[in-house]
């Protein structure tokens, strides 16, 4: 892997990360009342979208780099098929942290 591809990739997964970080809490904020008594709950929606989308986002990019390693293992080595499905399917917990706030919410 080129060491600039390896900066890009870092630098691309702290901001997803951070912006993961950022809907979640965006999601888990109460819900705002105007001064009319009427309620905000579209910014915890926003965030719960937000949080789901990010984390699909980052699995697919880890998705895409481990997937293709496996796949040149596998046509090294055929015996190491269960090493490449468990780390073929780790990325996908990613998904299922990301959908937390969905059954956290109100």
């Amino acid at each position: 892997m080129n060491k600039n591809t390896l900066k890009m990739s870092l630098r691309t997964l702290i901001v997803l990360a951070t912006l993961a970080l950022v809907a979640q809490g965006v999601a888990a904020e109460e819900d705002v009342t105007t001064d009319s008594g009427a309620t905000d709950g579209m910014t915890g929606d926003v965030g719960v979208g937000l949080a789901l989308g990010l984390a699909a986002i980052g699995a697919g990019f880890s998705q895409a780099a481990i997937g293709s390693a496996a796949v040149g293992m596998l046509a090294e080595d055929g015996s190491k098929f269960g090493v490449a499905l468990i780390f073929t399917a780790l990325p996908e917990s990613i998904v299922i942290l990301g959908a937390l706030p969905l059954f956290l919410g109100n």
